[in-house]
């Protein structure tokens, strides 16, 4: 979860370096335009999804925790899987912008995040059936 907040932090200001030509001035070519200006929306949308899907995320990691199943190998290989896959999407939107490679990498997230929810609904039903 650490890493997940370093990233959204981190692109809180890669955007605020993205929108400094238009802002404050800083960096803007002698034409007045902005060099980072094919960036700064792909950086926002970026920035978005991290509150999108990520949020399951984060409340299975916490429930994990709850249950005392953090450590996992399970868990462990899920949470990693999602936190690489956060990091390449970031990559592919930003830089790349291939929405059929994005798709392909969000898919890692949505499919760990699903694992982890399983995890969840496997130790739910285990404990209730005792």
């Amino acid at each position: 979860m650490a890493v997940h907040v370093a990233l959204a932090a981190f692109l809180y200001a890669a955007l605020t370096v993205a929108r400094a030509p238009v802002v404050w001035g800083v960096g803007r070519k002698p034409e007045g335009s902005n060099p980072l200006g094919s960036f700064e929306p792909r950086i926002s949308a970026n920035l978005a999804n991290q509150f999108e899907w990520p949020l399951f995320f984060h409340a299975a990691c916490l429930l994990l925790l709850h249950l005392e199943l953090q450590f996992s190998p399970t868990v462990l290989v899920l949470a990693w899987a999602f936190i690489i896959g956060r990091l390449l999407h970031s990559g592919v939107q930003i830089f790349i912008g291939n929405v059929r490679l994005r798709d392909m990498v969000f898919t890692v997230n949505f499919l760990a995040v699903l694992g982890l929810w399983c995890v969840l609904f496997h130790a739910a039903y285990s404990a209730a059936t005792l």
